[in-house]
Order: C-alpha cells, then sequence, then structure tokens
C-alpha cells in the first residue's frame, strides 16, 4: 500500500528563536546596512514561526537584489595623485580613537576633488616632490655627515643646520631678519618610542656641505665651528663676503664659491693646511694676496686658536707657507691684474691655474715677472690664459734665465687663446725648454714630453689631419701658411728622415704608370743596352736596372742585379721578419702567340707592380745574404712563392752555405710547390754564368740554417722519400758537432703534402725504446695532416710530443674519436698500448 503523505495542517506548530546568519550566508551588501545591524542593542528579540519545508515542492526565496557599481568617470594621474596626498593628509590630522573611521571614508574629501585651483602651498610643495623637506634633510645629513640644500631658493644657510648639529643657534644675519619656515607645519606625529634621529653613537660630524644655487647673501659666522668639514659648495650663490671665521674650517679640502660676487676673500683662507682644490671663478676679485697672512703684521694678529668659549674650543692649526697642498687654482672671469697677483708666494704644489678673462697686463703691471714665477712651478702642468690681456711682452726671449732644466719642467698644456700674443714670440721664449713644442690643437692630452701651446682661435684638429700636415711639411720644409711655427719646432732636430710608403718609393722610381714599368722590365733583360745608352738614359733608369725578371744570365763582366729589401712593406724591424710576397709562374699562352718575349711582359704585368724590384727565385738566399740585417733575420717568411722553383744562393762553397744567415729561427714555405729535390743556383766570382744543380731540400735547410726552430712546409708536393732517418735526425736533433751548432727542431709542418709512409719517423722512434728521453731531441709539435698516410707506426707513441695532428688522411685505426677526445697525449697512449 502505498504511502500517502500527512497534510502539513496536522503537524503541530514549532517556535524558534532568530538566529544569526551562518557562515554559508551571504553578507549584507555595504551599501544597504541591514535593519539588524542598524537596530539598537536594547531591542527584544521577536520569536517567528518555523515554516517547514514541504518535500516535494521546495520553497524559492528571491535572490537579494544587487546593487551595482554606477560608473565613474576614470581619474587622471595627476588627479589620483592629489586624491591620495588629501586622504594621507586627513588621516594623519585627525586623532586617532579607538572605533574612528580611517582610510575607508571618503566623506572629507571635498578639498582633493579634482579641477579646484591648488594652493600656492600645494604647488611648494609639487616642486619639493621627491626629496625630503629642508628640516628633515638637516636632521638625516646627522648620520651621513653629508648634505645637500641644492636649489631651494634660501636666503641664507638654515639656523636649524646650526640648532640641530651643534646645538648652537647662531646671530641673526643682518641680510635675512626673519627666516622662513623649512618644515611642513602639518608634521606627522611620531609613534611611541620611536627617535627624531639617529642616537648618539650613529651621529657623524658633517663634512659635506652643497648649497649651490640658492639665495645666499651672507654667511653666519658661527660656520667655523663645523671643524670636520672637507668639501663646501656655495657656487651660483649671491654671497658678498664671507666671514673671516670662515678661513676656521682648516679640515677643508674642496672649496667652490664660483659664480658670486666676492671681492674678497678672508686673508687667512691662504694659510688652508689641507685645501687641494679652489675655485673663485666668475667672481669681482681684484688681488689674491697669497703670502698676506705669513707677513709680520699678519703673522701678530694671526691666531692659531680660536675658542667658542669656555675651555674646549676649537684649536686652529694653520699652515706655514701658502696653500702647502693645492693643486687646482681657478680665478677666471674676475678682475685680477699681475701686479695684484702675489706672484712671489704661489703656492708650491700648483697643477692646474687658470687665469683666463681676466686684464692681466692691464695698467703698469709686469706681466713677464707673473709668467716667470709660474715656471718655477716644478708640478706645474696646466696653464690657462685663454681670452686675457696679455701680450708679446709677457714672453720675452729672455724668459727662461737660470736652471733651464727647472724651468716649467713639468707644463704640457699653455692656453694663449685669443690673447695679443704671437706664435713666433712665445716659440722664441720658450724655445730652451726640454719638452717638444707643438702648435696643433687636439682633443687628447699631449703626450708625455710634449708642450702644447695653443695660440690665436682655437680649432681643433683630428690626428689625421695633424699627420697629413706634418708630412707636407718635411717634404716641402716650410712652416703653414699661417706663419706659424710648424708642430716639430724642438730645441733639438731629428736628422733622421722620415719613412716612407711603398707608393712612395715606386713613384721616385716611375713605376706608377704602366709605361713605366715596360721601360724597368726592358733595362732589366738588356742591361749591355742600358750600359750603352747616354748618360741621361742612365740616370733615368739607373734606379731599376737590375731589379727586374732576367729571362737569360747577364753576359760577362757583367756584376749580378743588387735587390735592396729594407723597405716596411718587406721587413719588419721591430719583429725581424722578412716577408716577401707571392708570385705565380707564367701562364702558358696561345700556341700563335707571335713571340715568347710579349708572354713574358704580359706575364709580368699579370704579376703586378710589387713584384718588379723583388728577386725571383722561391728561395732567394743570395738576395737576401747580402742585406744588412742578414746577421739578425729571425724569421722569413716565403709563403706561395711559384714563379721560380729554386734557391739562388752566393759565390760559396757547399760546405760553408751554413753562414748565411745565421739567426734564422722560423722559416715559412708553404705554398711553393717544391718537391723532395730543389733547384740551386750559384753564383761563380769571376763569372757571369751560375752554376745549376739539384739538392734534397731538406738537408739544404739543415744545413743553411743551423738555428731554425720552426719549419714550415706545408702544401708543397714532399714524399715519404725525403723523410728518411738520416735526414729527419739531422734536421729535428740538437748537435754541437757540427761547425754551427744546431739547436734542434721544435716545430715541423708537413701538411698537404705527398707523404705515404712514416717508415723515417718509426726508425727515429725506435731511438726512444728503453731510454725515457733523448737529449738531443727537441721537437714538440709534428702535423702530419692531409697527406695520404694510410698507417700509424705504434712506435710513434714513443715520441715525447706536444701537438701531434693526424687528421685528413686515410688511415681507419686508430679511430678519429680517439684523439678528438683524448687529444694528442690520449693517441699517443693508444700508439704504445699497440707496441708488440
Amino acid at each position: 500500500m502505498p504511502r500517502v503523505p500527512q497534510a502539513s495542517s496536522s503537524r503541530p506548530t514549532v517556535k524558534t528563536a532568530l538566529v544569526p546568519p551562518t557562515s554559508r550566508s551571504r553578507a549584507p551588501s555595504p551599501s544597504k546596512p541591514s535593519a539588524s545591524a542598524v537596530a539598537s542593542p536594547s531591542t527584544p528579540r521577536v520569536r517567528t514561526k518555523s515554516i517547514p519545508k514541504s518535500p516535494s515542492k521546495p520553497i524559492r526565496r528571491a535572490p537579494p537584489e544587487e546593487e551595482f557599481p554606477i560608473p565613474k568617470t576614470p581619474l587622471s594621474v595627476k588627479e589620483a595623485i592629489a586624491l591620495k596626498r588629501a586622504e594621507a593628509k586627513k588621516a594623519a590630522a585627525r586623532p586617532v580613537v579607538s572605533g574612528g573611521v580611517g582610510f575607508d571614508s571618503f566623506d572629507t574629501l571635498e578639498d582633493a576633488v579634482p579641477g579646484t585651483s591648488p594652493t600656492k602651498k600645494e604647488v611648494d610643495e609639487n616642486a619639493d616632490l621627491g626629496r625630503w623637506s629642508v628640516k628633515e634633510a638637516i636632521e638625516r645629513a646627522r648620520g651621513t655627515g653629508s648634505i645637500n640644500l641644492s636649489s631651494r631658493s634660501l636666503p641664507c644657510l638654515p639656523s636649524a643646520l646650526f640648532e640641530i648639529h651643534l646645538r648652537v643657534k647662531p646671530d641673526v644675519l643682518k641680510s635675512v631678519p626673519q627666516e622662513p619656515p623649512i618644515g611642513s607645519s602639518e608634521a606627522p606625529e611620531k609613534r611611541p618610542g620611536q627617535r627624531g634621529g639617529p642616537a648618539w653613537f650613529e651621529a657623524q660630524d658633517l663634512q659635506v656641505l652643497k648649497a649651490w644655487n640658492n639665495e645666499v647673501v651672507e654667511i653666519q659666522h658661527e660656520i667655523s665651528l663645523f671643524g670636520s668639514l672637507k668639501s663646501v659648495d656655495l657656487h651660483q650663490n649671491r654671497i658678498c663676503a664671507l666671514p673671516d671665521t670662515f678661513a676656521d674650517l682648516t679640515a677643508l679640502t674642496t672649496l667652490d664659491l664660483s659664480h658670486n660676487s666676492l671681492t674678497s676673500v678672508p686673508i687667512n683662507l691662504f694659510a688652508l693646511p689641507t685645501l687641494s682644490i679652489l675655485n673663485l671663478s666668475h667672481n669681482t676679485l681684484v688681488a689674491l694676496p697669497f703670502g698676506e697672512p705669513f707677513s709680520g703684521s699678519s703673522r701678530r694678529s694671526r691666531t692659531d686658536t680660536y675658542s667658542s668659549g669656555g675651555f674646549f674650543g676649537p684649536v686652529i692649526t694653520r699652515a706655514n707657507v701658502p696653500l702647502p697642498r693645492l693643486l687646482s687654482l681657478d680665478v677666471s672671469f674676475n678682475n685680477l691684474t699681475a701686479s695684484a697677483i702675489d706672484h712671489k708666494k704661489l703656492p708650491s704644489a700648483l697643477s692646474k691655474v687658470d687665469l683666463s678673462s681676466n686684464p692681466i697686463a692691464s695698467g703698469n703691471s709686469d706681466s713677464s715677472a707673473l709668467i716667470r714665477a709660474f715656471g718655477g712651478l716644478s708640478q706645474l702642468k696646466e696653464l690657462r690664459l685663454a681670452n686675457a690681456d696679455i701680450g708679446d711682452d709677457a714672453f720675452p726671449s729672455t724668459l727662461l734665465t737660470g736652471d733651464l732644466s727647472r724651468s716649467f719642467s713639468s707644463l704640457r698644456s699653455l692656453d694663449l687663446e685669443e690673447t695679443r700674443a704671437n706664435a713666433e714670440a712665445v716659440a722664441l721664449a720658450f724655445s730652451g725648454l726640454k719638452q717638444s713644442i707643438v702648435f696643433d690643437m687636439t682633443a687628447d692630452e699631449p703626450p708625455e714630453g710634449t708642450l702644447r701651446i695653443t695660440v690665436g682661435k682655437k680649432v681643433l684638429k683630428e690626428a689625421w689631419e695633424i699627420e697629413a700636415e706634418r708630412r707636407v711639411r718635411h717634404r716641402s720644409g716650410k712652416s703653414l701658411a699661417d706663419g706659424a711655427p710648424t708642430s716639430s719646432t724642438t730645441h733639438r732636430h731629428s736628422h733622421e728622415g722620415p719613412s716612407k710608403e711603398a707608393w712612395e718609393i715606386e713613384a721616385e722610381q716611375g713605376l706608377l704608370t704602366e709605361g713605366g714599368r715596360r721601360r724597368a722590365r726592358a733595362a732589366a733583360t738588356e742591361p749591355s743596352v742600358a750600359t750603352a745608352s747616354a748618360p741621361s738614359s742612365q740616370g733615368k733608369h739607373s734606379s731599376v736596372t737590375g731589379n727586374g725578371h732576367p729571362s737569360s744570365p747577364p753576359p760577362q763582366g757583367v756584376p749580378p742585379p743588387s735587390f735592396n729589401l729594407n723597405n716596411p712593406q718587406y721587413y719588419q724591424a721591430a719583429t725581424q721578419t722578412l716577408t716577401l710576397p707571392a708570385s705565380a709562374p707564367p701562364a702558358r699562352s696561345h700556341a700563335r702567340s707571335f713571340s715568347l718575349a710579349t708572354s713574358a711582359l704580359n706575364a709580368h704585368a699579370r704579376l703586378g707592380k710589387i713584384d718588379i724590384a723583388l728577386p725571383t727565385p722561391s728561395l732567394p738566399i743570395a738576395a737576401i745574404s747580402a742585406q744588412s740585417f742578414a746577421q739578425t733575420l729571425k724569421i722569413l717568411v716565403l709563403s706561395s712563392r711559384k714563379l721560380d722553383l729554386s734557391a739562388s744562393l752566393p759565390s760559396c762553397q757547399p760546405e760553408s752555405d751554413t753562414v748565411l744567415i745565421p739567426t734564422l729561427e722560423e722559416l715559412v714555405l708553404d705554398g711553393c710547390g717544391f718537391g723532395d729535390n730543389v733547384a740551386v743556383t750559384r753564383q761563380v766570382e769571376g763569372s757571369a754564368t751560375p752554376i745549376k744543380s739539384s739538392e734534397p731540400l731538406l738537408p739544404l735547410l739543415t744545413r743553411l740554417f743551423p738555428n731554425l726552430r720552426t719549419l714550415d712546409v706545408s702544401y708543397n708536393a714532399l714524399t715519404s722519400a725525403a723523410l728518411q732517418k738520416d735526414v729527419l735526425i739531422g734536421l729535428i736533433m740538437a748537435s754541437t758537432q757540427d761547425a754551427a751548432g744546431r739547436t734542434g727542431l721544435r716545430h715541423l709542418r708537413l701538411r698537404g703534402n705527398r707523404i705515404t709512409t712514416l717508415d723515417g719517423f718509426q726508425q727515429v722512434a725506435e731511438l726512444f725504446k728503453g731510454h725515457r728521453s733523448v737529449p738531443d731531441w727537441k721537437l714538440e709539435e709534428l702535423d702530419l695532416r692531409d697527406n695520404e698516410i694510410s698507417k700509424l707506426p705504434p712506435e710513434l707513441g714513443l715520441l715525447p710530443l706536444d701537438v701531434f695532428l693526424v687528421d685528413g688522411n686515410v688511415f681507419r685505426i686508430p679511430q678519429r674519436r680517439i684523439w678528438e677526445r683524448e687529444g694528442t697525449k690520449g693517441l699517443l697512449s693508444w700508439l704504445r698500448g699497440r707496441i708488440e
């Protein structure tokens, strides 16, 4: 029987109390507070009937009405910043009470509505946005020892600076009877236990004071109580005078008082013991009395101790000489004359002096005495007198008198731009200096031992412009068009001629044109015609006769041609290296060519003009041994010289060939195409016909160059027959039994040849069986790449090599990964492991 649900009316009514909503219930909207939240706590609770839910028809409650936010106009960045600033200001000014509203209340921000005009106070705060206020900067300086009050429109140094740092209230200045406020009246309240500044053990003495670009007219005399000040920057103010106590800052090292209205400075300022940089430019100074603090009357009135009251006053220690550590003095753009500068008491350590734009020679001033006084400063490097009223009378010919070694001994720059001084008078006055004088102006610092003088209008030149003018002056022997002395004007003249470029030498020989080159080749191939020509023709071709490529030997009685290889294009004296350019063999001409002479000329034309004055053999030992540098030559590079595969030797016996180039250490013969043997041509005394023979290449090189350490014969046509045991021992091993004494080869490069077997190296390696080392063995590198080697003998593992290269050959064992992973040591170890 199905269950019949009972009527809901038959159920008894249940009374329940009102319970607060659970965590799952929806929170009331913040814009519409609920009635229960607004109701008074004294209101009695109202009991309601609980309506049970029907199991069949659940009761759906209407969702609470949500209040959509009203769209607002987006604020700009400036408006948002103003809104937040006003909010923070109101929150900080309102007393904090329990249950009070905080930043969530926006009902009191009517003064931050965008569009309202800001007040003057707000404009000042916006200008200082991003930096501390003056008072807070002063307080923070107690912990750092440095304060920056620049660009704040201050009429004077704030009194708070003295009160906070020194606990001293300065006297009121006449120019500023009432100081403007330096801090905000609405300062935030301090939290309990928060300090207003650093602790006593964290406080530092003030060492750096910057107050430039203000409206300061007068300085408090209490400034001397900051005894630890090392740097003071007060430029771009309106200071008319300094208090006498300002000179009591004896710890000062840097002082900048430029761009003010000073007419004088305290006398004791010139007695500061540690001041190194002093800038008094752009003022109205009329005198620099360096020695006045040390005169009789001033010495009696000068006190070495200043007391601010009481027994613990600071002790002031002054110098006994004017500014003993001053390095840089800038007094440009003042009203200084030569007579107003105490040149007898100049600071002795001065390195840079700037007197630009001053009436130095006005009145009866003896400007030459001032310049002569600057010459006595041993450390003076830079003297600037640009736009000053000074003329030739300041630089007489007797300017440098007495000990010339001490006059302007360190001077490197003298600026006389836009003055009445002439270059000739200045050059004559400084002609006795040990420095080289130049009148060229560049942006770079002058080199050591050079005095750069700027006269007239300042014109900056690039380095290449100066070099071009120097070469023109060397060729013409004349000065510049403006009459200025040349840059090479010194007290000593060099007798060495200028080095010539390759094109200059060729131009002198007439080899820049095709016609000139043809005449040179004709003169070289027909020496008999050249000797029978007119004297004028001999003078025309004397510089090139014998320097071509002779196709036939000269007739009897004619000496062999001489070559000059001292050209810097070929010989580098710094590294003692001779490099001859590559030469190619003549190409085969067409079968119907008219003559062989035409083909030879065409072949020489294709070689280029650089080969005209060079010997043709691939190994021209006869021409090289006749040069002045033959006894000191260390490196000889003869790459890709294929025109004449031969070696030319002078008239000597084969056993005496070893004394030709005794100091050669490196020989490069790569790409020449040499085989196992080479054609050798020896000159015979009294005969024009040389003796021709064929000799093995490697033994010939062994005899010619006993001190050879590096031999590069890569990319030639050497075969395994040239690498016999006796040849390799004579080439590689060191020996003291020979007359020349071989030092032993260290690097042997045989890459790209036709080597198929290494039997000679295998026999040499057997010398190491049973011996850890052989005393005469010097070889460190052996390059056998790109050959036709089919097998690596295991005995090669006994060779003590640092570099062993075998890539590009035809053998398959060992595999490439052995030397690619483990290098030379791994390859030699693998070979030693295969020895039976």
